[in-house]
């Protein structure tokens, strides 16, 4: 199930959904719940975080310093300052570049002598010494850049070098306004940027070209070092090497009185030697129950051991048992030994045995930190190339070092942590399954994107350094925004521009560009089958196909509870190229009853108009509010005011029209998955089916049928894209394939019949079915019961 869609660079005025304080209130109320009641302190700290900023988007809301909905949501800041933004896109009016100074701002005032000041930091470092401590910093690449502001001075300092003085000083007016408020410098770091694979330390393997990781050594150390005991585990580890075997001698010392079968001599009094040995072990109880407090079955009176631990105590105080006592330490020594055995005997040695084994099974937090420590010597601002030493069995220099016994096995729940940490190709990490979906996927992206756009620039400092400001941006949370405004973008910052004259792109770099873009599109079609791309991932494609120059419009999933009923301009370029690819009598036109010959010539009349072509603004407006009227139309609705459902509908049908980014990868891009697009159609209908088998036992099924209404479309777009002979043979295995699974095939039986109706030529009605017959046409959105949804009393 795909999570709801980001804040799309293409939003519109909000209706449903409007930035009012009540709905401030209500996030402000839920992070303060949470932060008194979670039960974990990490996360009760960071709801109170929450907490603060929603009452700070609160006051800003009230005294008209915060803008909702405008790229210049805090007063007194421009666009390219990054806001520190809460869900749903809210500015709460501080920028994340600002607060107290850093560790590190500190000690580079303490050494250059200035007061600990950002507006003094900022002076000195326009000096020739301040210069000179950027210069070493750009040469030596021993710095991280985690804002894109952190940039700044290093970008003024190699402006300075290459003589580029007006350009510097243009840039150095830019962000004098804000230089007692916000942070320019770059953070120091022990080792070279990751992108220096030159200059790794000797011994290690520098990763392949391309390579990309999901987090750094460092945080796996952090998330490794962090790992604490397992109350549960401890306790159970308790019981077994200490609560167990004491009982067992509890257990054996009865059995020397009583017999196996617990019977207590009447009128006998126990040997003193006995009894000695029964004080030994009550003084040896209340030692033990001090040192081990975790486990409390032990304690309760009308458990077994407590019966034997109460009738000694009897005894040892010199007060005989009475027949009540007596009873009750019966059935306990008789009990005890039923369920295993008598102490020593080989059903009880050998269940004893298995479970001293299992106590001394080294704790995984203990485990966990050795793999810290292994980790500790390496590049902590980087991937590792080979995981496998980081997690071998404990060696016996190390059993020595920590206790832990030799070639104790690395958990799962620690390897996966540490393979977070591959640097690798892409391709590979999907694969091999440490990429699990899209949404991480297109985590990573950034990385390769970062090299691709930075490879314009020919000086390798200036590389470097774009490629971390690149990266930077990257972790920019959207904006709730309106009428259709952009997100910004990184040749907004001021930096940035002023090095736009060193940006020498090339046949090479765009066809590399090209490629890159070509690759990461395969990889996600053919690996996450029936995921819609999401939209960081297609931000992130659209910058690799910008670089490359081709004319390829990527189109957002558009958020329904802030919709209006209006498209940008690229919704209307990709439909345009989806009807090149795709008019004519397709499957995929024919099944969703689209005129591509119509949509197609409204795309044309777009293009050819003033100022047309793929952006946003521009052209033939009334071409725009064409193809609006058209998905309201094809979606039953009425323009204006309408439910989420109804947006989202409408929605739907801008991305049936478009086919959500298909035809135009296929079509300008060149995308070809490797197994073919027949297989890729089959992995999609396996997506349907898991889909609509978990809608069927979610007790919320409609985010789920929705995914699988878009897996559908997916699957009926590679049929559509195959050859024929192809697209035969997968058309006959789908209903084999259903029938393998009953109760998800009584479901989707009307969506295969409506496929296989327009296949063998038929249409289906105004209202998606077929005229005769259960078939019917699968789309995700209604503002009714949809067919799909399952019965809640089966």
């Amino acid at each position: 199930m795909s999570p709801p869609p980001a804040r799309s660079t293409q939003s519109t005025a909000p209706t449903l959904f409007s930035p009012s304080p009540d709905h401030v209130r209500r996030q402000l109320a839920r992070a303060f719940t949470t932060s008194l009641t979670h039960a974990d302190p990490a996360t009760r700290e960071r709801a109170g975080k929450r907490a603060r900023g929603w009452r700070d988007v609160l006051a800003g809301m009230a005294s008209g310093t915060l803008r909702v909905g405008s790229r210049t949501p805090v007063a007194g800041y421009p666009a390219w300052v990054t806001p520190e933004v809460l869900h749903g896109g809210f500015a709460t009016g501080s920028a994340r570049a600002g607060g107290p100074l850093r560790e590190f701002e500190a000690e580079a005032a303490y050494h250059a002598g200035v007061p600990a000041e950002r507006a003094a930091l900022f002076a000195y470092h326009l000096t020739e010494p301040g210069l000179a401590a950027l210069w070493e910093l750009l040469d030596s690449g021993r710095y991280e850049v985690s804002l894109p502001e952190e940039a700044a001075l290093l970008t003024v300092a190699w402006l300075v070098r290459a003589g580029e003085t007006d350009a510097a000083v243009g840039l150095v007016e830019s962000l004098r306004p804000f230089a007692d408020r916000l942070r320019f410098l770059p953070r120091p770091t022990e080792r070279p940027s990751a992108a220096r694979a030159a200059e790794r330390p000797a011994g290690l393997p520098a990763p392949e070209a391309g390579a990309v990781h999901r987090s750094t050594v460092e945080q796996a150390r952090g998330a490794l070092t962090a790992r604490a005991p397992k109350h549960a585990v401890e306790a159970q580890r308790e019981a077994l090497s200490v609560w167990r075997p004491f009982a067992d001698e509890l257990l054996g010392h009865w059995v020397e009185f009583t017999g196996p079968e617990g019977v207590v001599p009447a009128g006998v009094v126990p040997e003193g030697a006995w009894l000695t040995r029964g004080r030994e072990l009550l003084d040896r109880y209340a030692r033990l129950l001090a040192a081990h407090p975790l486990t409390g079955r032990h304690r309760r009176p009308g458990s077994n051991e407590g019966i034997l631990r109460g009738a000694l105590a009897e005894l040892t105080s010199g007060r005989e048992l009475d027949a009540r006592w007596a009873g009750l330490v019966r059935v306990a020594v008789t009990g005890m030994v039923r369920k295993r055995g008598l102490p020593g005997s080989g059903r009880h040695t050998a269940l004893r045995g298995r479970q001293a084994a299992q106590a001394a099974l080294p704790a995984h937090h203990a485990l966990a930190h050795l793999v810290a420590e292994r980790l500790a010597a390496l590049p902590q601002e980087s991937g590792v190339v080979g995981v496998a030493p980081f997690v071998a069995p404990v060696t016996a220099a190390e059993e020595l070092r920590t206790g832990l016994p030799e070639g104790a096995e690395v958990p799962s729940s620690v390897r996966r942590v540490v393979d977070g940490t591959r640097s690798a190709p892409l391709g590979t990490l999907v694969a091999s399954g440490i990429v699990p979906s899209a949404e991480a996927m297109a985590e990573l992206v950034p990385q390769l994107v970062a090299a691709e756009r930075a490879a314009v620039y020919r000086d390798p400092e200036l590389r470097t350094l774009m490629a971390a400001n690149y990266r930077a941006f990257r972790g920019r949370r959207s904006l709730l925004l309106v009428d259709l405004a952009r997100q910004v973008a990184p040749e907004e910052l001021p930096w940035v521009r002023a090095v736009d004259g060193h940006a020498e792109g090339d046949d090479a770099t765009r066809s590399s560009a090209a490629a890159a873009a070509r690759t990461l599109a395969e990889t996600a079609v053919e690996h996450f089958p029936g995921t819609l791309l999401p939209n960081p991932l297609v931000r992130e494609l659209g910058a690799l196909l910008a670089a490359s120059g081709l004319d390829a419009p990527l189109t957002e999933e558009l958020a329904a509870d802030i919709f209006m009923g209006r498209f940008s301009g690229k919704f209307l370029a990709a439909a345009g190229i989806a009807a090149e690819l795709l008019g004519g009598g397709s499957l995929y036109e024919r099944y969703y009853g689209i005129d591509y010959a119509e949509l197609g010539a409204l795309a044309a009349r777009r293009t050819g108009s003033a100022g047309g072509g793929r952006g946003d603004r521009g052209g033939n407006d009334e071409a725009l509010k064409e193809f609006a009227r058209l998905c309201h139309a094809r979606a039953g609705r009425e323009r204006g005011h309408d439910s989420v459902a109804g947006h989202g509908m409408v929605i739907e049908q801008a991305q049936i029209l478009t086919t959500h980014n298909l035809a135009t990868l296929v079509r300008r891009v060149g995308i070809a998955p490797e197994p073919g697009w027949a297989e890729a159609a089959r992995r999609c209908f396996g997506a349907v089916r898991r889909l609509t088998e978990r809608a069927r036992r979610s007790p919320y099924p409609l985010t789920g049928l929705k995914d699988a209404a878009y897996a559908w479309r997916q699957m009926v777009f590679h049929l559509s894209v195959c050859g024929e002979a192809e697209r035969a043979e997968v058309l006959a295995w789908l209903p084999v394939e259903a029938s393998r699974h009953p109760l998800v095939a009584s479901r989707l039986a009307p969506a295969l019949l409506g496929l296989r109706h327009v296949a063998e030529g038929g249409v289906f009605d105004a209202e998606g079915s077929a005229r005769a017959g259960r078939a019917r046409r699968l789309t995700g959105w209604s503002v009714s019961g949809h067919w799909l949804r399952p019965d809640p009393w089966k």
